[in-house]
């Protein structure tokens, strides 16, 4: 089964195609990727962006639908409006299915992702062929024109924003505040909120791609809407908590099973379980050593 990426490639490691490979390993799919730029970066920021020519970018998709077949598509970074058109003409020729898009504006550390005409072709082109779209709520007010945060107005923009044809919208709230988190699903004709605690953690960046390409993940393996949306963000909880510290910057989630997590700095996970074993193996040693009428170890 495989899912494709397209998106661009984290040098460092934390987000873009380097995320959702990481999240569909950990679903147990294949993952396709279309790299549609790439960016110097590590834990601290972006240096600098150098996009792939739109032609290229529609060679990779021709590629990878001719031979792969994917069940589902997550679409991340698109740069401007030229690479929007060319994802959005390769999907439709290829009858692209599952399609989650993270509209992805701004990095994390604030250098921008996407032009202004590349938004405007964005919802003209891209939210027809859209089954969700994962916007936080900046992201949701550049999208819809709208701005404010009370519950009326949000339901009011995720509203318009299924009004430029996506099927349906799901609206991060982990950039709100509070130590309890509303993500809003709006699935084309009722709303639903995911409400669940807060996981305080520096270790975010790259969260957002790890929520939508987990998404498409459980969307390829048959999971309908509302059950894939369910299982993603308890995934992402799992991954928050065990989030590790590669470099001197932002953290990132931990998104494979604590073995096969790399070590990080103090508060990762592989800290944490390392001490749990070393714990564990001086309390064997120790019933062992008495078993055998040794002293125990000081």
């Amino acid at each position: 089964m495989c899912v494709l990426s397209i998106a661009g490639s984290d040098s460092g490691g934390g987000a873009g195609i380097q995320a959702d490979l990481l999240t569909f390993a950990a679903h147990a799919v294949y993952g396709a990727t279309v790299v549609v730029a790439g960016t110097a970066q590590n834990t601290r920021g972006v240096v600098s962006i150098e996009p792939f020519s739109p032609r290229f970018v529609s060679e990779q998709i021709n590629a990878v639908f001719s031979d792969l077949a994917p069940a589902a598509v997550k679409i991340g970074m698109l740069w401007d409006a030229r690479h929007v058109r060319a994802v959005a003409a390769g999907l439709r020729r290829h009858g692209a299915k599952n399609v989650v898009l993270d509209p992805v504006l701004v990095s994390t550390s604030g250098v921008s992702l996407l032009t202004a005409a590349g938004l405007r072709a964005l919802r003209r082109d891209l939210l027809p062929l859209s089954d969700l779209v994962t916007p936080n709520l900046d992201e949701t007010a550049a999208i819809a024109g709208k701005s404010g945060r009370t519950d009326f107005d949000l339901r009011r923009a995720v509203e318009k924003i299924g009004g430029f044809g996506a099927r349906a919208v799901l609206v991060t709230g982990g950039d709100a505040g509070g130590d309890r988190v509303r993500d809003l699903l709006w699935n084309g004709k009722d709303f639903r909120i995911y409400e669940h605690r807060r996981v305080t953690t520096g270790a975010t960046h790259g969260s957002g791609c790890t929520l939508s390409s987990a998404i498409a993940a459980n969307l390829a393996r048959g999971y309908g809407l509302e059950a894939a949306v369910s299982r993603a963000i308890r995934y992402v909880t799992r991954t928050l908590r065990r989030g590790v510290f590669p470099g001197n910057g932002a953290g990132v989630p931990g998104r494979l099973p604590g073995a096969l997590i790399p070590r990080g700095r103090t508060g990762s996970l592989a800290t944490s379980m390392r001490s749990r074993r070393s714990r564990s193996a001086r309390r064997r040693g120790r019933r062992r050593g008495r078993g055998r009428g040794s002293s125990p170890s000081p």
